[in-house]
């Protein structure tokens, strides 16, 4: 009751001065001071709030931009809390004293956050260096009063959030909390590392910290060492000899495989939290934050930027409603017309003028005026790529992203033999029933690009024979697979196979010139003998759906 009371009176307090600076006209021209007020407000009443602050900080459709700004000084700004309160948890989560286990650990912390810190130590068994991540004393009972306080709050303010938003506020409260006690659990965190090791395991270009299960627990976790160069250091890097622009491929790279590709990504990979190794890869620390993509959401990402690329904004409207952003049944029509705007502006010029700031930065007056509101694991996806655009803008001012993210999504759309994908690939490449020899073109010269890309950087150049082998096919953009499945699709599915010799055929005219220039796209990139294996593997296979298809056609036509 005093918990409740306390945070009542303070944030009660800060309303009405809100109120008092709306009513004599003063409300923008205090906006900085009363942003500042308030995060200090929110440091003031514990880690919670912290935490709370750090995630409005990326909730446009709650908070406006310039009190995001101020709140984003939360994610790096947090005092620790004593060292001998620390080695005692760690003591007590071990079972053994300190010197049994480690030679040494820092007497500073490395970092400091909302639920934790970390030290760096030596084993003493091993002599590796390792991480110590540890948790906040007494935490877990304050987060839980806490959450349930927020969420009494929160059926105060449901009303106003169902008009706002859509949606209730104790929902919102919901979607944070779980979050957050997700955060405390670091048996959890662990899992997590382990999962991203696993994903990335046949990835040169990007390290993972192994864990030390038999050294960790609910409240300490301990981690190998990463020894790179933090992403807060942006000349330490450019002095360091690292290739950067290798180095920002590699990441975007990365983060798009986490989202579109694995649909498990890190949900605050802050500079922080981000290091350039000395050979060029990427590595990523701190992963009690990640966030889970469906199949289904991953797909529908793909959907969305194929109808960015179509420019088909009533589907992209649709996209919205179908990830949550919109209640079922809302009138996406009053939408459109903005989406096209953001869009255009943002694209207009081409994509070297593209940033998702700017686009984000529009969204959010979108975000603001319609109810829309954003999934929790949505705002960690645009938090994500907000932060690491920010990263390629700190080490290469003229870094284009969408430049190193287009010929990523354009290798995907050509190679991944995902049956939804070869769906998507095959609404890109027809618009309005007519092919686009053009738009195929482009997405073979992306794709080319992105592998000439990666291929270059240095974390690829390996010695060890058996993974030099493995990584040959990747200098290469492998077609084999979408030929095999674009030849059986044209034998077997009439409406395609219908549309391609229209556009062979088109303006009653044969197209050779364009299938010539396809051709000479690819021909450094085709292995005519793998490719013909490949075929006369699948005859069986194309046999079979060939007379599926005349079958059904057949019973069709009775």
């Amino acid at each position: 009751m005093l918990r409740g009371v306390e945070i009542v009176w303070n944030l009660g307090l800060y309303w009405s001065a809100l109120m008092y600076d709306f009513l004599v006209g003063r409300d923008e021209e205090v906006v900085p001071y009363r942003a500042r007020q308030l995060r200090n407000l929110l440091c003031d009443l514990g880690p919670s709030f912290i935490k709370a602050g750090q995630v409005l900080a990326n909730r446009p459709d709650i908070i406006r931009e310039d009190y995001m700004n101020e709140l984003c000084i939360l994610q790096d700004d947090v005092p620790p809390f004593p060292n001998q309160v620390a080695f005692k948890i760690i003591e007590e989560e071990l079972g053994q004293p300190l010197e049994a286990v480690f030679t040494k650990i820092s007497s500073q912390t490395i970092a400091a956050a909302s639920l934790g810190q970390v030290y760096r130590a030596t084993l003493r068994d091993t002599g590796e260096d390792v991480a110590i991540k540890v948790q906040r004393p007494q935490i877990e009972p304050i987060i839980y009063r806490d959450l349930f306080l927020f969420r009494t709050l929160a059926s105060f303010l449901n009303g106003i959030s169902l008009q706002k938003l859509g949606c209730n506020a104790e929902l919102i409260v919901d979607e944070f909390g779980e979050k957050l006690l997700e955060e405390l659990d670091y048996t959890l965190e662990a899992r997590n590392i382990e999962d991203f090791l696993e994903n990335f395991k046949d990835d040169p270009t990007v390290k993972i910290p192994k864990v030390y299960r038999n050294l960790s627990g609910s409240r300490v976790l301990v981690m190998e060492w990463i020894d790179g160069i933090r992403c807060t250091a942006p000349q330490a890097i450019k002095e360091a000899g690292i290739d950067v622009n290798g180095f920002l491929t590699v990441g975007v790279s990365a983060a798009l495989r986490q989202l579109l590709e694995f649909g498990l990504f890190h949900g605050d990979p802050h500079p922080g939290n981000v290091f350039a190794m000395r050979d060029g890869r990427i590595a990523y620390v701190d992963f009690g934050n990640v966030a889970v993509l469906s199949q289904q959401n991953k797909q529908i990402l793909i959907d969305a930027v194929v109808h960015a690329v179509n420019e088909d904004y009533v589907e992209m409207a649709n996209d919205f409603t179908r990830l949550g952003f919109l209640a079922s049944g809302t009138d996406v029509s009053p939408i459109i017309p903005a989406l096209e705007a953001i869009w255009q502006n943002s694209v207009g010029k081409g994509l070297s003028d593209f940033n998702f700031r700017s686009v984000t930065g529009k969204f959010n007056q979108l975000v603001y005026n319609y109810p829309i509101r954003i999934p929790e694991r949505f705002s960690l996806v645009i938090r994500s790529l907000l932060t690491q655009e920010g990263i390629c803008f700190t080490l290469k001012p003229d870094f284009k992203f969408l430049e190193v993210a287009y010929p990523y999504v354009a290798k995907r759309l050509l190679t991944d033999p995902n049956p939804a994908l070869r769906e998507r690939l095959i609404e890109v490449l027809f618009k309005d029933g007519v092919f686009q020899w053009k738009r195929l073109e482009k997405l073979i010269v992306l794709a080319k690009e992105n592998v000439a890309r990666m291929s270059s950087n240095p974390a690829l150049q390996v010695k060890n024979k058996q993974n030099s082998r493995k990584l040959q096919v990747e200098r290469k953009l492998d077609l084999t697979d979408t030929i095999r499945d674009g030849a059986r699709l044209f034998f077997t599915d009439e409406v395609i196979r219908r549309q391609l010799i229209l556009a062979l055929t088109e303006d009653s005219k044969l197209h050779i010139e364009e299938l010539v220039d396809v051709y000479k796209l690819v021909e450094d990139e085709l292995d005519i003998p793998s490719v013909a294996v490949e075929v006369v593997r699948d005859i069986p296979a194309f046999i079979r759906d060939l007379i599926l298809s005349w079958s059904d056609s057949v019973l069709s036509d009775r």
